[in-house]
């Protein structure tokens, strides 16, 4: 119930926060006055340093979908934010275009273009067009 490495906290545009907690793999959300709302593990088995280093809101006005940066594993997941579902996620590791080797950052700008930073020995910046995941986020 501890936090381990807390890597961000987000406030959403209904007011509220979005805590990563890294180390713990999980994803925690709480109101304004710290009421605890709801939880999510992102791979949870992963070894090493954990899974969920920072979050990013989908760009519509509900911001229906949250981008989760999983270093770790070199992907990026996105998942409903009304329910916390998976519904989909991109990325591999490596150098090449789409690879990450040390994912460390992510935003979301108005355009739905996410960036994602990298440090140590990729250092450099990636953009990618977030175009279905309203698509994948449809409940069947």
């Amino acid at each position: 119930t501890q936090f381990a490495t807390v890597h961000c906290a987000k406030v959403s545009r209904d007011g509220l926060v979005y805590v990563c907690d890294r180390s713990n793999h999980r994803l925690q959300v709480f109101r304004t006055d710290g009421t605890f709302v709801k939880e999510v593990f992102i791979a949870p088995t992963t070894g090493g340093y954990g899974t969920v280093g920072e979050v990013a809101f989908s760009p519509d006005p509900q911001q229906q979908f949250l981008y989760v940066l999983d270093g770790r594993n070199a992907k990026v997941w996105i998942l409903r934010r009304d329910d916390l579902a998976i519904v989909g996620s991109f990325g591999q590791g490596g150098h090449q275009q789409g690879g990450f080797i040390t994912a460390h950052s992510m935003d979301v700008d108005s355009k739905g273009n996410l960036y994602i930073g990298e440090t140590r020995e990729s250092y450099r910046v990636q953009r990618f067009k977030i175009v279905n995941a309203a698509k994948a986020g449809r409940r069947r």
